[in-house]
């Protein structure tokens, strides 16, 4: 959530960078809910100080033995229309603190401006995409050949947009997975944790999904308001939610595989082939509490920890910086890292890890304290380290050879029982 008092001072400029965005702040009806809350906030303190002085004074008067039933009437008279104020300056604040739940965050000055994902911008590659001596297929016709990927089987237990893996192939996704985790936190210096997979409306407020992005979410029915995680990012930086942390305890740095879940609204008709666009997905996800100081150093250092799986597993992807209109809600800057698709022939988003700054935090009521007591917002920030179902697929089609076989990355050749190919 945004600064109230940063709105409140800088309308117009925040109005200007969140046009930046492509989000149009309604400067009016702000200035609306502020101009109540002024009002209604000095007339809330005349009716406080007026009530002190009337109840002192009946206090006085009842302890030289005077009679006080009209003053006492008039009290009461008062004390009510001060109930009835501070009724009314909760709703406001309430509009306001509902109004502010919808802003995006404020870009970083290093993002770049623009109007759509063709405004982003390339920073570095790594590795060079394979020649093969023969047409590439894609991890669908890879899958349907070995008979480890089962999309008509899926349909038929979940519906559309669901997978069964079998075999080497649902052994090569716990590999991935496995691989991740030991690499982040034998090398990385990520405490691994586990979460549950069902969260209330609280966490995903606190992260940015709610109230904007309800619409992507897969309710739960029970007697409780509660949601599936589109990431596991949500539970994990919700551990820290209405806490003050000692300065000595941060950086933060947590490593979580969970299964995600999301309803794609607005997606249809989008990546429908195969594993890339999926209501269920598997994803290693890294998250960061950190000093404000230090939260772009730490962005630049989880991005290389993303990156360093791709390294390993020696796929060719590139660095890209998204630009203002293609970054999500929450971030304030964000790296994706695309890796290469031979079958597609093209590169596709594999991680984004995003500096979310306090948006996040404010949401949270999540705080640190510094060696000399003083208060503030942490920062927080995420990034996928990877999302297995799309390394997955990079593996299959950059690994694969003219017979059809998908050799094994070296550094997965372990968790594979020593294989080094699956026929």
């Amino acid at each position: 959530m945004l600064d109230l008092k940063l709105v409140r001072n800088s309308t117009e400029n925040v109005a200007v960078e969140l046009k930046k965005r492509g989000f149009t702040l309604d400067v009016d009806t702000f200035n609306a809910l502020e101009d109540q809350r002024k009002q209604l906030q000095v007339t809330l303190q005349a009716l406080q100080n007026e009530r002190n002085v009337r109840s002192k004074e009946v206090g006085q008067a009842k302890a030289a033995g005077q009679e006080v039933t009209d003053s006492f009437k008039k009290l009461k008279e008062l004390s009510e229309a001060l109930k009835q104020c501070e009724a009314k300056f909760t709703q406001v604040q309430l509009a306001l603190d509902d109004f502010l739940s919808y802003l995006p965050n404020l870009s970083h000055v290093s993002v770049p401006e623009g109007k759509s994902d063709a405004d982003n911008q390339v920073i570095r590659t790594w590795g060079e995409p394979a020649s093969f001596s023969f047409t590439p297929k894609d991890h669908v016709e890879l899958g349907a050949a070995h008979g480890g990927l089962d999309f008509e089987g899926a349909a038929k237990l979940s519906g559309a947009r669901f997978v069964v893996l079998r075999g080497a192939f649902a052994r090569l996704q716990r590999a991935l997975i496995q691989f991740m985790l030991d690499l982040h936190t034998q090398e990385h210096g990520y405490q691994e944790i586990a979460v549950p997979y069902i969260v209330n409306g609280e966490c995903l407020f606190g992260t940015g999904q709610l109230p904007k992005l309800k619409e992507d979410l897969f309710s739960v029915q029970s007697e409780h308001q509660q949601y599936l995680i589109p990431t596991a990012e949500v539970p994990v930086a919700n551990t820290v939610r209405d806490q003050i942390i000692e300065g000595a305890e941060l950086p933060i740095k947590y490593v979580c595989y969970s299964s995600c879940f999301r309803s794609e609204a607005g997606s249809y008709g989008k990546d429908i082939r195969g594993m890339l666009r999926q209501h269920q997905f598997e994803k290693v996800e890294l998250v960061q509490i950190v000093r404000p100081a230090l939260s772009y150093a730490a962005h630049e250092e989880l991005t290389q920890h993303a990156e360093a799986v791709l390294q390993r597993l020696e796929l060719p992807y590139r660095l890209v910086l998204l630009c203002t209109a293609d970054m999500g809600f929450a971030a304030a800057k964000t790296y994706d890292l695309e890796v290469w698709l031979p079958g597609q022939q093209r590169y596709r988003e594999i991680s984004s890890c995003s500096n979310t700054e306090a948006f996040q935090a404010r949401r949270m009521k999540t705080r640190w304290r510094d060696e000399e007591g003083r208060i503030d917002w942490v920062h927080t920030l995420n990034g996928s380290g990877l999302a297995v179902g799309r390394t997955l697929i990079a593996i299959i089609e950059n690994y694969q050879d003219a017979q059809g076989r998908i050799r094994i990355p070296k550094a997965l050749q372990m968790y594979m029982g020593g294989k080094d190919v699956i026929e």
